[in-house]
Protein backbone atom coordinates (compact mmCIF):
# COMPACT_ATOMS: atom_id res chain seq x y z
CA UNK A 1 0.00 0.00 0.00
CA UNK A 2 1.48 3.29 -0.60
CA UNK A 3 0.07 6.60 1.31
CA UNK A 4 1.74 9.79 -0.11
CA UNK A 5 1.60 12.62 2.57
CA UNK A 6 1.29 15.82 0.64
CA UNK A 7 4.22 17.49 3.38
CA UNK A 8 6.30 14.81 2.55
CA UNK A 9 6.88 15.50 -0.31
CA UNK A 10 9.19 18.01 -1.32
CA UNK A 11 8.23 21.51 -2.44
CA UNK A 12 9.42 23.32 -5.83
CA UNK A 13 9.22 26.07 -8.59
CA UNK A 14 8.08 23.90 -11.51
CA UNK A 15 9.18 25.17 -15.52
CA UNK A 16 5.52 26.93 -15.56
CA UNK A 17 6.70 28.99 -12.70
CA UNK A 18 3.84 27.31 -10.39
CA UNK A 19 4.95 25.73 -6.76
CA UNK A 20 4.64 21.77 -7.05
CA UNK A 21 4.58 18.60 -4.89
CA UNK A 22 4.76 15.59 -6.85
CA UNK A 23 2.47 13.52 -5.15
CA UNK A 24 2.29 10.06 -7.45
CA UNK A 25 4.95 9.48 -10.92
CA UNK A 26 6.01 6.16 -11.90
CA UNK A 27 9.21 7.16 -12.36
CA UNK A 28 9.82 7.75 -8.55
CA UNK A 29 7.85 5.32 -6.66
CA UNK A 30 7.34 1.44 -7.63
CA UNK A 31 4.18 1.80 -8.50
CA UNK A 32 2.01 0.39 -12.00
CA UNK A 33 0.85 3.95 -13.05
CA UNK A 34 0.51 5.37 -16.52
CA UNK A 35 -0.11 9.29 -15.30
CA UNK A 36 1.51 11.13 -12.88
CA UNK A 37 -0.33 13.37 -9.78
CA UNK A 38 0.96 16.85 -8.56
CA UNK A 39 -0.59 19.43 -6.21
CA UNK A 40 0.07 23.20 -7.33
CA UNK A 41 -0.23 26.39 -6.58
CA UNK A 42 -0.09 29.68 -8.43
CA UNK A 43 -0.05 32.72 -5.55
CA UNK A 44 -1.87 35.93 -5.75
CA UNK A 45 -1.73 38.09 -8.79
CA UNK A 46 1.16 35.34 -10.90
CA UNK A 47 0.31 33.90 -14.28
CA UNK A 48 2.02 30.94 -14.77
CA UNK A 49 4.58 30.49 -17.87
CA UNK A 50 3.17 29.19 -20.88
CA UNK A 51 4.01 25.71 -21.97
CA UNK A 52 3.04 23.28 -24.03
CA UNK A 53 3.06 19.21 -22.84
CA UNK A 54 3.14 16.58 -25.64
CA UNK A 55 0.87 14.73 -23.21
CA UNK A 56 -2.90 15.28 -22.42
CA UNK A 57 -3.03 16.88 -18.92
CA UNK A 58 -6.12 17.98 -16.42
CA UNK A 59 -6.37 20.45 -13.75
CA UNK A 60 -8.75 20.06 -10.89
CA UNK A 61 -9.13 23.55 -8.94
CA UNK A 62 -9.29 23.31 -5.15
CA UNK A 63 -9.74 26.59 -4.45
CA UNK A 64 -8.62 30.23 -5.78
CA UNK A 65 -10.20 31.91 -9.09
CA UNK A 66 -8.39 32.80 -12.59
CA UNK A 67 -8.55 32.89 -16.07
CA UNK A 68 -7.51 29.37 -18.02
CA UNK A 69 -5.28 30.38 -21.60
CA UNK A 70 -5.89 27.04 -23.69
CA UNK A 71 -4.38 28.24 -27.25
CA UNK A 72 -5.79 31.31 -27.43
CA UNK A 73 -8.91 30.79 -25.83
CA UNK A 74 -9.67 32.12 -22.13
CA UNK A 75 -12.49 30.96 -19.54
CA UNK A 76 -12.91 32.09 -15.87
CA UNK A 77 -12.02 28.84 -13.25
CA UNK A 78 -13.08 28.44 -10.00
CA UNK A 79 -13.02 26.25 -6.94
CA UNK A 80 -14.83 22.62 -8.20
CA UNK A 81 -13.71 23.46 -12.17
CA UNK A 82 -12.21 20.31 -13.71
CA UNK A 83 -9.78 22.22 -16.89
CA UNK A 84 -8.70 19.42 -19.82
CA UNK A 85 -5.32 20.53 -21.52
CA UNK A 86 -4.97 19.01 -24.81
CA UNK A 87 -1.78 17.61 -25.96
CA UNK A 88 0.55 20.24 -27.68
CA UNK A 89 -1.78 22.88 -26.56
CA UNK A 90 -0.33 26.79 -25.33
CA UNK A 91 -1.64 26.91 -22.21
CA UNK A 92 -1.42 29.26 -18.74
CA UNK A 93 -3.01 30.04 -16.10
CA UNK A 94 -4.00 33.52 -14.44
CA UNK A 95 -4.86 34.19 -10.92
CA UNK A 96 -7.03 36.64 -10.38
CA UNK A 97 -8.68 36.67 -6.90
CA UNK A 98 -7.13 37.41 -3.31
CA UNK A 99 -6.08 34.28 -2.67
CA UNK A 100 -3.29 31.44 -3.91
CA UNK A 101 -4.78 29.19 -6.81
CA UNK A 102 -4.24 25.72 -5.74
CA UNK A 103 -5.25 22.58 -7.94
CA UNK A 104 -4.40 19.36 -8.98
CA UNK A 105 -2.57 18.62 -11.95
CA UNK A 106 -2.92 15.09 -14.01
CA UNK A 107 -0.35 14.64 -16.97
CA UNK A 108 -1.31 11.27 -19.27
CA UNK A 109 1.26 9.23 -19.72
CA UNK A 110 3.32 10.87 -16.98
CA UNK A 111 4.96 14.12 -16.89
CA UNK A 112 8.56 13.76 -18.14
CA UNK A 113 10.69 17.21 -18.71
CA UNK A 114 11.09 16.42 -22.85
CA UNK A 115 7.38 16.81 -22.88
CA UNK A 116 7.18 19.99 -22.37
CA UNK A 117 7.99 23.61 -23.98
CA UNK A 118 8.47 26.46 -22.03
CA UNK A 119 7.44 29.68 -24.21
CA UNK A 120 9.55 33.17 -23.26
Amino acid sequence: MLIQKLLDCPEFIAGDSTILRELLHPDKQAIDLRYSLAHAILPVGETSQPHSLTTSEVYYILSGIGEMYIDGEVCAIASGDAVYIPPNAKQFLKNIGDEPIVFICIVDPAWRKEDETIYE
